[in-house]
Parts: C-alpha cells; sequence; structure tokens
C-alpha cells in the first residue's frame, strides 16, 4: 500500500506527460503538409500532415500470439490501476490504458475485439477507445451503434485496413465502418484508415457500392487529424448528422480510382470541414440531397472532380440544397473547380452558395460548370475573386444554364452573361 501511494503522482504524470507529449508532436507535425500542397500563407490558414511522409511506409499486419506484447497483463496493471487511481478518474484512465491492452491483445481476432471493445466504451462515462499506434488490423465490416451513455472519443493512432475478402461483405456490400446514432463523439488520433479499395476497383464497382466511412444519424460530431486513403468507393459520407466538423484530413486515392469521392454529404445541416487536403479519382466534396449550411475552407482538391453540389433531381424527385460556401480552395488539375448539377424537369433548388477565394488549374477546358433546372433555377450563386487556368496557363471557359448569379472582384472564368441575369 505504501508503494501504491508513492506510485500514485509518478502515474498520472506519466499518463498527462504522454497523452501531452503525443498532442503536441502532432500539432507540431501537421502543421508542415500544406505549405507544399498549397501556397496560401501557413500562419493565416492552419495546415497540417507533416508526418505523410512517414504514413507512406506501410506498418506489417502485427501478430499478437506472444505474451511479450501485452506484459502489463502479467503484472495485473488493471487490479493495480482500481487501487491508485481515484474514482472520478478511474473510467477515463482505464479505457486509455485498459482500452489499449485489449485492443493490443485481442485485435487481431478483427471484428470481435472491436464489437466487444465497443460496447464497453459506449455503456462507460468519459471513455476513450484507443486504437494503438504503428500497428496494422485488418477489419472486416462493422457498425458502431449509439446511443452512448455519455460523450466518446475514438483515438486511432495506428492503421485500421478492410479486409479484402469480398465473402466478407455478404450481408452489406455498402458499408465497412458505420457510425451510428451516436452524440459528441470525437474521431481523431493521427492514424490510417485504409479501405483497401483496389479489390474493389478491379470488379464491378456499381455492383459493389462498398464506402469506407459512414457517419449516420450522428449530432455534434468531429473527425480530425486523420488520413483516409483508398476508399473502396466515398471515403467519408456524413449522412443525416448534425453540427459536424471535419478538420486536418487527408483523403487519398488514385487518379483513375472509380467512383471514390473524398466527403460526401447527404442530409446534413451544419458542417464545415476544415484544412484539408483531398486527391482521389472522383469529388472532392460532393454535396447532394438535404444538405443545408454547407462550409468549405481551406481545402486542396485534386487530381478528382473538384467540389461539386449534386447531381440532383433524378427521375424527377425533389431536392434542395442551400446555404453552401467554398473559401479559398486551391484545385490543382482537377476535372472542373466548382460543379453545380441539376436534372432538368427536376424539382430541386439549389440556392445561397458562394465561391470565394478560389485558384488552381482545371485538367478541362470548362474549369467552372453550372447546369441547372429550367423549372427551378439556380439563384443567388456568388462568385468573389476566383482564378482558375488550364494545366499549363492555357485557358478555360465556364459553362453555365439556368442560374441567377452576382460577382465581387475578378472571376476568371466568367459566366458569359452579365451578373444579375438568368441565364439560358
Amino acid at each position: 500500500m505504501r508503494l501504491h501511494k508513492h506510485l500514485r503522482p509518478l502515474f498520472i504524470l506519466w499518463f498527462c506527460s504522454y497523452y501531452s507529449c503525443y498532442s503536441n508532436s502532432q500539432e507540431d507535425a501537421l502543421n508542415n503538409y500544406l505549405k507544399e500542397a498549397s501556397s496560401y500563407d501557413n500562419q493565416a490558414y492552419p495546415t497540417f500532415f507533416g508526418f505523410i511522409d512517414e504514413l507512406e511506409s506501410e506498418v506489417e499486419y502485427s501478430k499478437l500470439s506472444r505474451s511479450d506484447d501485452y506484459e502489463d497483463e502479467r503484472f495485473g496493471l488493471g487490479s493495480f490501476i482500481k487501487q491508485i487511481v481515484p474514482k472520478l478518474h478511474l473510467k477515463l484512465l482505464m479505457w486509455k490504458i485498459l482500452g489499449l491492452k485489449v485492443m493490443v491483445k485481442q485485435m487481431i481476432q478483427r471484428y470481435p475485439a472491436f464489437e466487444e471493445a465497443w460496447k464497453e466504451a459506449c455503456s462507460s462515462f468519459g471513455s476513450v477507445l484507443i486504437v494503438p499506434k504503428n500497428k496494422n488490423y485488418l477489419l472486416k465490416p462493422i457498425k458502431f451503434r449509439g446511443p452512448c451513455k455519455s460523450d466518446l472519443t475514438v483515438q486511432i493512432q495506428g492503421t485500421i485496413t478492410a479486409s479484402d475478402d469480398r465473402c466478407d461483405y455478404k450481408k452489406d456490400r455498402q458499408h465497412w465502418l458505420v457510425f451510428d446514432n451516436i452524440d459528441n463523439l470525437i474521431v481523431d488520433g493521427g492514424g490510417t484508415i485504409d479501405g483497401n479499395g483496389e479489390i474493389w476497383w478491379k470488379n464491378s464497382c456499381k455492383i459493389n457500392k462498398t464506402l469506407a466511412i459512414t457517419f449516420n444519424d450522428c449530432k455534434n460530431l468531429r473527425v480530425k487529424n486523420l488520413r483516409i486513403k483508398d476508399a473502396q468507393q466515398m471515403h467519408i459520407v456524413f449522412q443525416k448528422c448534425v453540427n459536424v466538423q471535419a478538420i486536418n484530413l487527408l483523403v487519398t486515392a488514385p487518379e483513375k480510382s472509380p467512383n471514390t469521392d473524398g466527403i460526401h454529404i447527404t442530409n446534413t445541416q451544419n458542417i464545415q470541414i476544415m484544412s484539408s487536403v483531398i486527391k482521389t479519382g472522383d469529388d472532392c466534396i460532393s454535396i447532394v440531397d438535404g444538405a443545408r449550411n454547407v462550409q468549405a475552407t481551406d481545402i486542396t482538391c485534386g487530381p478528382g472532380h473538384g467540389i461539386s453540389i449534386g447531381s440532383l433531381g433524378k427521375a424527377k424527385s425533389e431536392s434542395h440544397v442551400s446555404d453552401v460556401k467554398v473559401d479559398r480552395a486551391k484545385f490543382i488539375g482537377t476535372t472542373n473547380g466548382v460543379r453545380i448539377k441539376t436534372w432538368q424537369k427536376s424539382a430541386v433548388q439549389v440556392q445561397d452558395v458562394v465561391y470565394k477565394n478560389i485558384k488552381g488549374t482545371s485538367a478541362s477546358h470548362i474549369a467552372i460548370k453550372i447546369d441547372c433546372s429550367k423549372n427551378f433555377p439556380c439563384k443567388d450563386i456568388l462568385m468573389q475573386d476566383v482564378n482558375l487556368v488550364g494545366v499549363g496557363d492555357e485557358k478555360v471557359n465556364a459553362s453555365c444554364i439556368n442560374l441567377l448569379w452576382s460577382k465581387n472582384g475578378t472571376v476568371i472564368p466568367s459566366c458569359p452573361d452579365e451578373p444579375g441575369a438568368l441565364i439560358v
């Protein structure tokens, strides 16, 4: 007991020091990446992911059969913590430390370990679920269900890789990782989520529409400081969510990978996407039915298809998108820079959209493409300080149909008619 009393301050100090050092080192490293990816001033527009070079060296899959991989169990760390840590802090520390032990010991079993750890964390107060650093875990499809007992943090410090066994997806060919009906969730950690998408790209992607990460019906959600790569199709989907922040994300897939949108937003309100780099085979950001109050700030996009609203209103369906603001975006060889697409004869309304401080290059001769429904023209579209050119400084054009728009500052290329007039 005397030993425990003497060690108590040292244990808590160690824990706090570890977490502080981890956070500080991550923040320092994350401030460097966009210096190369974008010409924006780093202090004015915060950037991240200087440690990407390290992540390029893939970690081998962990083999956790030896007892020395989880030494703490032999020394009874669980009972030791229970004795020396005040009850007020017990749950938080238990999941930071013992949760890590559970992960290290059992993750090789894929689904059962994650499922068990999630159930325990979700049913506890103030839990932090940790995927350890420098470990790579293979995982088949799983749904992390809420509601949970209190706020919850998932720290992905290592790598989670999707199973490449297509039989694992028989029950649900549309989802891999799903976070469902969870309030006040934080997912971060500086690690990697690898969709292992090549097997899907080689086969019929139209049949196997697997999405890498889906956040469904979540409120007060923060997703930050992660690398998401090589999704089966869409990398991150926000669906029926409210109050979302997506910050400091690096989303990558080969330029020729099919339908690999970076971030897809549907029926979601109040979402901020900030300080992120997206390089995929499809839209960097796609905004569709029911999206409202969407802000994308300090985005580097390309290769890919640009930042798109739509397509909307297929099969004459009704849908509405409003209050979208894209500010400080850099496009690098995208098919289009900005794009709005609604189907003709549809009951679709797109309004209150701002494109501001946009620059970069387009791989096609149409850098701005806005094609709206004749029945419901796009309206209140503002373009301010836009400068897009072709690769090699070639001249590019804007294609604009059925919209009411205005502009401030220089807009290159510009819609052919005067602002304020209905373009048909």
